[in-house]
C-alpha cells in the first residue's frame, strides 16, 4: 500500500515538474513572440491579425492577466501556483528584452524595469488568484478583484464609455465562466467586480 502511494507521489511530482517545463517552454514563446511581432510593420501582418489588432492586443496588459490567472487557478496547490506564474513571467520577460537587446537593438531600460518588477511580485498575487475558486468569502473577493481589473482593462468608464479593445472584452468573458460559481456568490462577486473596475481606473493609471 505505502508502495503504491510512493509510486503516485513521484508520478504527481513528475506532472507537476513538466507542467512547470511547459509553462516555462510557453512563457520563452509568448515572450518572443510578442517582441517579433512588435518589430514587424503592421501592413504585413495576415489580415486577421491586421482586423484582431493583435500587436498592440500583447503590448497591452490584460492579456498577462488572464494567462496569470490562468496558470493559477489550474495549479495543484498555492504554493505551485505562485511558483508556475512566475516561472511563465520570467521566461516571457526574459526573452522579450534578450530579443529586443540583441536581435532588436533596443533595450528599453525603463519598461524593463516595470516588468522585472511584476514579474518579483508575481508569485505573491498567484498565490491569491488561487484561492479564487474557494467558496468562502476572501474566495469571491479574489474573484471579484480579479474580474474588476479585468473589466477595466476591456472597457473604459470615464472617457466615455467604450470598449478599448475587442479581445480583452473577449478575456473579460472567459474569465466570468472560468470563475462562475451559484447564482447568489456570482451575483455579489459581479458587484463587488465593478466597483473594483471603479476605483481602479479612479486610482491606476489607465496602461493600454
Amino acid at each position: 500500500m505505502n508502495e503504491r502511494r510512493t509510486i503516485q507521489e513521484k508520478e504527481i511530482t513528475i506532472q507537476k515538474i513538466g507542467k512547470t517545463i511547459l509553462i516555462a517552454i510557453f512563457g520563452i514563446a509568448m515572450g518572443l513572440c510578442s517582441k517579433m511581432l512588435d518589430e514587424t510593420a503592421f501592413n504585413e501582418l495576415p489580415y486577421v491579425m491586421q482586423l484582431l489588432d493583435i500587436t498592440n492586443f500583447l503590448g497591452r496588459f490584460g492579456i498577462w492577466i488572464f494567462i496569470a490567472v490562468c496558470i493559477s487557478v489550474y495549479s495543484y496547490s498555492a504554493k505551485r501556483a505562485a511558483l508556475n506564474v512566475f516561472v511563465f513571467f520570467l521566461c516571457m520577460v526574459s526573452s522579450y528584452y534578450l530579443y529586443s537587446a540583441f536581435v532588436a537593438g533596443f533595450f528599453p531600460l525603463g519598461y524593463a524595469l516595470i516588468w522585472f518588477g511584476i514579474t518579483a511580485i508575481s508569485p505573491l498575487l498567484a498565490y491569491a488568484c488561487w484561492h479564487a475558486f474557494d467558496g468562502n468569502r476572501f474566495g469571491i473577493l479574489v474573484s471579484a478583484v480579479i474580474l474588476g481589473v479585468l473589466f477595466s482593462q476591456a472597457v473604459l468608464l470615464f472617457q466615455g464609455i467604450r470598449v478599448a479593445h475587442f479581445l480583452e472584452l473577449v478575456l473579460w468573458f472567459l474569465s466570468l465562466w472560468i470563475l462562475r460559481r451559484k447564482k447568489k456568490e456570482f451575483t455579489i462577486e459581479i458587484v463587488l467586480s465593478l466597483i473594483v473596475a471603479v476605483l481602479w481606473q479612479l486610482v491606476v493609471p489607465y496602461w493600454g
